[in-house]
């Protein structure tokens, strides 16, 4: 295999392990990916440090100026307004190049530095423009289905374009927009409802259980529809959600999956971009404590059972009775296209979720709204090195609780 994008010291591990390489953008990589996770979880140290080591490292697009303190200090104090939203969004695209910058530069030309856009927000076109202008490896968008992402990446013939989606109806319907216009998937990350974290790909919380959404289901059935379809480029499928060990990886390249995407492992790795706090919050979350509610973008999530979310939870039906549309809100800029706080959608979330997730990122417990995938992480409370993650990911051990 080649080395040249792989950290020599994992090659023996990858090599000894039993799992094949990702082949993706004419690299052959590390078969882990590490999920965008926002706001600002997953920035330009850990993407770039993944990258570095061969893997797929991935920013999240939202409302990076808070990791840049001269751009939070130019927004502090904006009003509502049509000024306010052009400043704070264009504060927030400064942030975005400069973390495309710093995570290319970390990652030494080794791995991918890849962005993660929500096709839910409202910026999300000017996110994936600006993105690919600065050099980004690839686009992964969820959140939403991204037919019109080709058409953004027209001019962008080597960009890699990845959706993120959880039944195998979803992908052929992408594959079969997308052929039309002449670009097929670079891959497609195949995220499980039931046991990834944040906002999940199904329609309401009693479908998470549904078993089309299993791996041993999608990942052939998509298999067979490539096949059938005559696809001749292979399009290599990502599973996401509860993967914590080796066998769980080989497990699902038995399938016929390529690799894996983590998120919650990395979250909580001393590399990680939030606070330590954050990070211990995450880290001693255990299956029992998750929570799974209806968020602000009406689709169901899965998060800590923190304070603040019990309380909010408690009195969300009174909330949802008189929720009504906004005439102010200070988040109009790089947030949701819909919102049901803002705009009065009675069934779907009354929270300001930019609030909960910054306070998240601060590692305030008592404020903020803390995203987790399901099963026991890889070092159990522990706070380890990306490298270290890695290693552990490459090497057979013990199960700690296989992916469904």
């Amino acid at each position: 295999m080649s080395s040249a994008h792989i950290d020599a010291q994992l090659i023996p591990a990858l090599q000894s392990s039993g799992l094949k390489p990702l082949t993706l953008g004419g690299r052959e990589l590390l078969p882990i990916v590490q999920g965008g996770m926002g706001v600002g979880v997953s920035a330009q140290k850990l993407a770039g440090t993944v990258a570095a080591l061969g893997g797929v490292g991935t920013l999240s697009s939202v409302d990076l100026r808070r990791h840049h303190p001269d751009l939070m200090a130019r927004t502090e104090g904006l009003n509502a307004g049509e000024e306010a939203k052009r400043q704070i969004n264009e504060a927030n695209l400064e942030a975005l190049d400069r973390e495309i910058a710093g995570a290319r530069e970390r990652a030494q030309g080794r791995g991918l530095v890849a962005l993660n856009v929500m096709r839910a927000v409202s910026e999300y076109a000017t996110s994936v423009k600006r993105a690919l202008e600065a050099g980004i490896d690839a686009v992964v968008v969820g959140a939403g289905l991204p037919l019109d992402l080709p058409d953004l990446a027209q001019d962008h013939p080597r960009a890699l374009l990845i959706p993120i989606l959880s039944d195998s109806r979803g992908v052929q319907l992408i594959v079969k927009k997308w052929e039309r216009k002449k670009r097929l998937p670079d891959a497609i990350v195949i995220e499980h409802p039931r046991l990834a974290g944040g906002h999940l790909g199904a329609a309401r919380i009693s479908d998470l259980d549904d078993k089309r959404f299993d791996f041993d289901r999608v990942i052939p059935e998509c298999l067979e529809f490539f096949r059938k379809a005559g696809i001749e480029r292979e399009i290599p499928l990502i599973a996401a959600g509860g993967i914590r060990t080796h066998e769980d990886i080989q497990r699902l390249q038995g399938l016929g999956a390529a690799a894996v995407q983590l998120g919650t492992p990395f979250a909580v790795t001393q590399e990680g971009d939030a606070s330590d706090e954050f990070k211990r919050v995450l880290a001693e979350a255990r299956d029992e404590d998750m929570v799974e509610f209806t968020s602000v973008a009406g689709l169901p999530a899965r998060a800590v059972g923190t304070p603040w979310l019990k309380a909010y939870l408690k009195i969300e039906h009174k909330l949802q009775a008189v929720a009504h549309v906004k005439s102010r809100c200070t988040k109009a800029f790089d947030c949701l296209a819909q919102c049901g706080l803002r705009d009065g959608l009675k069934d779907w979330g009354q929270f300001c979720i930019d609030n909960q997730l910054a306070a998240a990122l601060r590692g305030d417990i008592k404020k903020g709204l803390f995203f987790r995938g399901a099963g026991s992480l890889p070092f159990g409370d522990q706070i380890k090195s990306v490298r270290e993650l890695m290693e552990r990911l490459l090497t057979s051990g013990p199960a700690t609780q296989p992916a469904a």
